[in-house]
C-alpha cells in the first residue's frame, strides 16, 4: 500500500516519531524510507554567507546520514537521505514528487514551532498541497508495532470522507485493522441560534443514521465490516474522545469534509483532529 514513505525530518521529538512511524511501517510491510532534510538560510540565520550555508548543508547531511544509518540498524531498513537548501514545505513537496512518494510522514509540529493551539505552518501548508496522503505524528511511540488494527474513521457523506473510508478499509485487508465510523450531529443551536425542537432533532438523527448506513454500504462493497457511532456536539472534540473511548491507534480523515472548506488552508474540524488527537492522524488525499 505504501511502498515510498517520505520522511520530512528536522531532528526535533516530533519528526524522529514520525520517522519512527514510517520505518515500523516499512519494517512490517516493505518499501523504502526517504529521509528529507530542509535547510532555510531565511530561517537559520545565515544571512548571505555561502560558507555559511555550506556548513550547514554539510552538518544536516551528517545528522541525515547518522539518523538514517540508525533507522537501517534499529529496523531493518532501505533509507535513503537528503539534505536539501530551501523552503521546508516546498522542498517535502517537490521531492514527494519527484521521488513518487505515496506518504508523506511528518510531525504535528517542527523543530522550531510551539506547542500551541495551531498546527505547525509547514505541516499545514504540506497536508493541504500534498501529491500524496500524510500521516501526521504527534509523539514518539514505545509501544508501536507497524501496523494498525483500531482506526477511528470521521465519516459525514462528502467525498473526502469517501475516499478517508476507502483508504481505511484498505488498512483493514493488510492488517485486519476494525474500523469505527463516527458521525457528530453540530450543535443546532450554535448553527441556527435557536433552541431544537424534538421534531429537529429527530430529523437531525433520521438524516445521521442515512450517513452512517451508506458508510457500513461502502465498506460492505469492499469487504470490510465497521461499527457506526452517531454524537452531537463538537465535531473535532467528539472524534478525538470517540477515538480515545476506544484506544485507537489511528485516525483517518478526508483532506477537507465537513462542509467541504476547499481552500489554502484546512478547516477547523481537521486542524483540531491533527493538533489535539493523541495517535497519528492520516489525511487522505
Amino acid at each position: 500500500m505504501y511502498k515510498n514513505i517520505l520522511v520530512a525530518f528536522d531532528d526535533s521529538e516530533f519528526s524522529k516519531a514520525a520517522l519512527k512511524e514510517a520505518s515500523l511501517w516499512v519494517m512490517k510491510h516493505g518499501g523504502k524510507v526517504i529521509l528529507v532534510h530542509a535547510v532555510n538560510p531565511n530561517r537559520e540565520g545565515f544571512g548571505i554567507s555561502k560558507t555559511n550555508l555550506k556548513g550547514h548543508l554539510e552538518k544536516a547531511k551528517k545528522l541525515c546520514d547518522k539518523t538514517g544509518e540508525a533507522a537501517k540498524s534499529d529496523f531493518g531498513i532501505d533509507i535513503e537521505s537528503l539534505a536539501i537548501e530551501g523552503e521546508p514545505s516546498d522542498i517535502i513537496l517537490d521531492i514527494a514528487r519527484e521521488k513518487k512518494a505515496d506518504l508523506i510522514s511528518m510531525g504535528t509540529y517542527g523543530k522550531r514551532s510551539l506547542k500551541r493551539l495551531i498546527l505547525g505552518s509547514v505541516t499545514s501548508h504540506v497536508v493541504v498541497n500534498s501529491p500524496c496522503d500524510v500521516l501526521v505524528v504527534k509523539k514518539y511511540c514505545s509501544e508501536c508495532i507497524g501496523r494498525y488494527d483500531s482506526i477511528t474513521l470521521p465519516f459525514d457523506g462528502s467525498e473526502f470522507s469517501k475516499k478517508a473510508l476507502n483508504r481505511a478499509c484498505q488498512l483493514s485487508k493488510i492488517d485486519n485493522a476494525g474500523i469505527t465510523a463516527v458521525y457528530v450531529i453540530p450543535r443546532y443551536e450554535e448553527m441556527v441560534e435557536f433552541f431544537m425542537t424534538d421534531l429537529i432533532k429527530e430529523s437531525l438523527m433520521k438524516e445521521s443514521r442515512k450517513i452512517m448506513d451508506a458508510a457500513v454500504k461502502i465498506a460492505e462493497e469492499q469487504g470490510v465490516s465497521i461499527k457506526t457511532e452517531i454524537f452531537e456536539g463538537h465535531v473535532g472534540d467528539k472524534i478525538i474522545e470517540a477515538s480515545d473511548k476506544h484506544k485507537n491507534n489511528l485516525i483517518v480523515i478526508g483532506t477537507y469534509g465537513w462542509r467541504g472548506i476547499n481552500k489554502a488552508i484546512m478547516g477547523s474540524t481537521s486542524e483540531r483532529i491533527l493538533i489535539n488527537a493523541t495517535c497519528p492522524v492520516l489525511v487522505v488525499r
